[in-house]
């Protein structure tokens, strides 16, 4: 049996390619980590001498209230993550483990929501929301994705890998269908939570078009619409202000992909997704 061997050239291409794709990736986010710990006026020039100052943090965190957008942003997120939780899990549990007639073409009409824009809704979802008189509020912004589409795909994924000895085990010691789905499919499906959790935490965390549509307040505007306050054209743009408030925006987010990068990339691998 023969082994075929990628040539040299191909595998410098290759390289060559993640290095230049990597450094396109990294340029803008190490532009804006210099931007942000260094006076304005070293801003629009690289000077390695340059005095490093965590003022702009400190000036970013006084000019906006950063711990109410933060507190809003907060509420929103695990608001639609712990219903997303519920909902696309019992969703994904019936699907594999209740098969009914018709359910394969309910599925499909789950999954072709995955096909519509989220912002060919806007004008439909913002009349509905004030009828309900919901808007400028929490639950509001984020009641249209209370539940998801790609997290019932991606349960169900995972809970089809989980071998049927483990459940059928469960339901000869008297386990009835709630207990094993929680002693069962959930603890097996851990990874894939955990990757769910960030990618629907990270959109919804960046998420900027919707909140700014139904919100009017500080009281519920979340953190990405809060950030316009240092943008306004009458002033100018300090460039080391903004940069350094983005990086107190996305601080969360990139921590916690840094200590949950392995379960992320593994249950996206156990789902089938490459």
């Amino acid at each position: 049996m023969s082994v075929e061997r990628t040539s040299p050239f191909s595998t410098a291409l290759v390289t060559a390619g993640a290095w230049g794709l990597a450094i396109l990736w990294i340029l803008p986010l190490a532009y804006a980590i210099w931007t942000a710990f260094h006076p304005a006026i070293y801003a629009a020039r690289l000077d390695l001498l340059a005095p490093w100052t965590l003022e702009n943090f400190s000036r970013a965190w006084n000019a906006a209230p950063f711990a109410r957008y933060f507190l809003n942003t907060f509420m929103l997120v695990s608001l639609i993550l712990v219903c997303q939780f519920v909902i696309c899990t019992m969703a994904a549990y019936a699907f594999v483990c209740f098969p009914f007639r018709g359910s394969n073409l309910l599925f499909m009409a789950v999954l072709l929501q995955l096909m519509i824009m989220p912002e060919v809704l806007l004008v439909e979802n913002y009349r509905t929301l004030s009828r309900l008189g919901l808007l400028d509020t929490i639950l509001g912004m984020g009641l249209p994705y209370l539940a998801s589409a790609f997290g019932i795909f991606l349960f169900r994924q995972t809970f089809k890998s989980v071998p049927k000895e483990l459940e059928e085990a469960a339901r000869l010691e008297g386990a009835g269908p709630i207990q094993v789905l929680l002693r069962v499919f959930i603890p097996v499906a851990k990874p894939t939570y955990i990757a769910y959790g960030l990618v629907t935490v990270s959109y919804h965390w960046n998420n900027f078009l919707w909140p700014l549509i139904v919100t009017n307040s500080v009281e519920t505007r979340p953190i990405t619409v809060g950030l316009q306050v240092f943008s306004t054209v009458e002033q100018g743009v300090d460039w080391s202000l903004v940069t350094a408030a983005t990086i107190l925006s996305v601080a969360p987010l990139l921590l916690a992909f840094l200590l949950f990068q392995r379960q992320f990339v593994q249950s996206f691998l156990r789902a089938g997704i490459r």
